[in-house]
């Protein structure tokens, strides 16, 4: 099928040697910004710095290679951060790893199953509530590190909320040297964009770090105090396995993929507007599974697309996956040869890279969206909006996604359930005074209900508003404006039916739209009722109910 075709392929048809030096030198940009990104975010989800750059190299091909978008780059993203961090220091690199291939799983299964689209049905309030908290988790977990706090020996605080009680109860032994490295780190990546248009503001920051930290006197920790380089390449590894394990992994599994759907389809419609192109989402989500299972055998980290990379890829030229393929090769290089040299990294330019991916709109925060949503929103969806900001702080991603989930899916029962009306037509006699003269008149003995919206187990009690009178003879229900029926309401018919021919009254049925005329039929509704009392118009019931009457 053409869903599940890799975008490569299709690609290569037309490929000619313009685009071809177009790719590679897009290729090469991408991976100069990947590797201190690569770096920064493989220490905020608590791994050696390696695992970043080999999560980029190996799930980067793979995705590149088998993925359903002709310009997406995968990588490490700020999205996984909190969620290895906490994976790590609980379940440890092996719980990790486990947990990075069951999501893979899930990925793949996803993609063969076409569930592609069906991540559009995750509400926009939610992925913008949880990116957000994303954001300000990460913000939080780089305090430490750019005010140069010490904790007291024992003192590993995991949770964002225990992270932000240290911080606030440490923060006397701040380190002034790390703040002076730290404020001109953010300050060059702030200002950066603004002159060098080609060079990555990062890249630049790590530069002037190193710099500052190498020729001036100023004590800052860096990268290999606290952590063992090295410029292997990445090796396959397979984690001991027990069916207890892959249990306590299974929900940190679930968290992964969804978040690795969401993020890499997302980036995928973003890139499609910059491109004006077409990607396939089931192909997509299948080549992130298995970029994650590879990344995981070999050393990395989660990974999922990611969008500022990829709209740097486009923005330099990128347009088919070579360039992709080109980033890893670039970063396999640079692996090798400068990795020793990433010990001299200040820790503070780290957490100052990662305030800005925090703050970058394409990264991750969206504050502009989340004010406007604010602003604009209904009720309902600014509580789900709340909820999951809030949960993705004080808890995780797993409670804020499940929660959220339940409380939209509530909402929007509540919501759909008050569009849902049942109203009687007006009685009216000869001494009513300013009756319309158009108005059609009907024998006493019929009663005409008109029902629009819905109906659904949310606003089935709606058919309890229907009424009859002692001298009701034909009861007529008008259903031009229901789309749908689900059984709990069809039940509420088969009461409302059976209530009526106890009292000698007949229901017929005008204009039934072709969802609920399935149901009716397949629940033996029809019969019940009589096909004959089914009309396809209300002037054909009101009809059919004068025969009722006359017999």
């Amino acid at each position: 099928m053409n869903s599940l075709k890799p975008m490569l392929l299709t690609s290569l048809k037309s490929y000619n040697r313009s685009q071809f030096i177009k790719d590679v030198t897009a290729g090469i940009i991408v991976a100069i910004i990947a590797l201190p990104l690569s770096i920064a975010l493989a220490l905020a989800s608590g791994v050696g710095p390696e695992a970043g750059i080999f999560t980029a190299i190996v799930a980067g091909f793979v995705i590149s290679a088998l993925g359903g978008s002709s310009v997406q780059i995968a990588g490490p993203t700020a999205a996984f951060a909190t969620i290895v961090a906490g994976i790590v220091a609980k379940d440890g690199m092996d719980g990790l790893v486990i947990a990075t291939i069951l999501a893979g799983i899930f990925l793949v299964l996803m993609g063969l199953c076409h569930f592609g689209s069906l991540i559009k049905f995750i509400p926009f309030t939610i992925t913008t509530g949880f990116t957000s908290g994303i954001a300000v988790t990460i913000v939080i977990g780089q305090l430490k590190d750019f005010f140069g706090l010490t904790y007291p020996d024992g003192v590993k605080p995991i949770e964002t909320t225990e992270k932000f009680r240290a911080v606030v109860e440490n923060f006397s032994t701040i380190n002034i040297d790390a703040l002076i490295v730290g404020a001109v780190s953010l300050a060059v990546l702030i200002i950066a964009p603004y002159i060098f248009k080609r060079i990555p503001g990062s890249l630049i920051a790590v530069i002037i770090g190193i710099l500052m930290v190498q020729f001036l006197p100023l004590k800052v920790s860096t990268i290999g105090n606290l952590y063992t380089i090295s410029n292997s390449l990445p090796s396959f590894h397979l984690p001991a396995v027990s069916l207890e394990v892959v249990q306590n992994a299974l929900p940190n599994a679930f968290t992964i993929a969804v978040l690795a759907a969401i993020e890499s389809l997302l980036s995928c419609v973003v890139a499609d507007g910059m491109i004006n192109g077409k990607h396939r989402s089931d192909m997509e989500l299948v080549a992130q599974g298995a970029g994650n299972i590879a990344s995981a055998l070999f050393g990395g980290i989660p990974a999922t697309g990611a969008i500022a990379r990829t709209a740097a890829n486009i923005k330099n030229g990128g347009r088919t996956p070579i360039a992709g393929i080109v980033h890893s090769i670039t970063l396999v290089i640079v692996l090798v040869v400068l990795m020793p040299y990433a010990g001299m990294i200040p820790m503070p330019t780290i957490a100052a890279i990662l305030f800005i991916v925090a703050y970058n709109t394409y990264n991750m925060c969206q504050w502009h969206t989340f004010v406007k949503l604010v602003k604009t929103a209904p009720k309902s969806d600014i509580i789900v909006l709340f909820a999951s900001f809030i949960l993705t702080v004080l808890f995780d991603l797993v409670v804020a996604i499940e929660i959220g989930m339940v409380l939209a899916c509530l909402l929007f029962i509540k919501r759909m359930s008050e569009e849902t009306h049942v109203n009687s037509w007006t009685y009216v006699d000869d001494d009513t005074p300013d009756v319309d003269e158009h108005l059609q008149k009907l024998p006493l003995q019929i009663r005409v209900y008109e029902i629009s919206g819905p109906l659904f187990f949310g606003a089935a009690s709606a058919i309890e508003h229907i009424v009859v009178k002692d001298f009701t003879t034909c009861l007529v229900l008008r259903m031009r404006s229901v789309p749908a029926l689900d059984s709990t309401a069809m039940n509420a018919l088969v009461d409302l039916v059976e209530v009526c021919e106890s009292k000698g009254i007949t229901v017929v049925f005008s204009h039934v739209n072709e969802q609920p005329m399935k149901v009716m039929e397949k629940a033996g509704f029809t019969e019940l009722v009589g096909k004959e009392n089914f009309q396809p118009n209300i002037s054909a019931a009101l009809k059919r109910a004068e025969e009722v009457i006359a017999e």
